[in-house]
């Protein structure tokens, strides 16, 4: 008797997709902050545990930056699942950030 797999549901598939982030900022400057604050808000509410976050500061880390190409902070970068996009500024646009992420709103909420 041959078994079948169950395909996942495009929704569970999507919330067990681990998305994998780097947020460049610069120090302790307001922009920063606030990047790092609206983005710990928008993983707890849309992406819960299936993410995984790794801050440089560019300050500290100079020659990191410059070989990622960064040449402005805040900048964050999604790194998987492809397709890769960047995002700038201090995050507060939810929705913008969501669609780089590739998140969709409706799953999400």
């Amino acid at each position: 008797m041959a078994s079948k797999k169950k395909k996942k549901s495009p929704a569970k598939e999507a919330m067990t997709t681990v998305v994998v982030m780097r947020l460049y900022i610069a120090g302790r400057a307001p922009n920063s902050l606030k990047a790092i604050a609206n983005l710990e808000a928008i993983c707890r509410r849309h992406l819960k545990d299936t993410y995984k976050l790794e801050i440089v500061d560019v300050c500290e880390h100079p020659r990191r930056a410059l070989d990622d190409g960064i040449l402005v902070t805040p900048s964050l970068a999604k790194l998987s699942p492809k397709p890769g996009a960047n995002v700038i500024g201090n995050l507060s646009d939810t929705g913008s950030v969501l669609a780089a992420l590739g998140v969709n709103l409706k799953l999400a909420t």
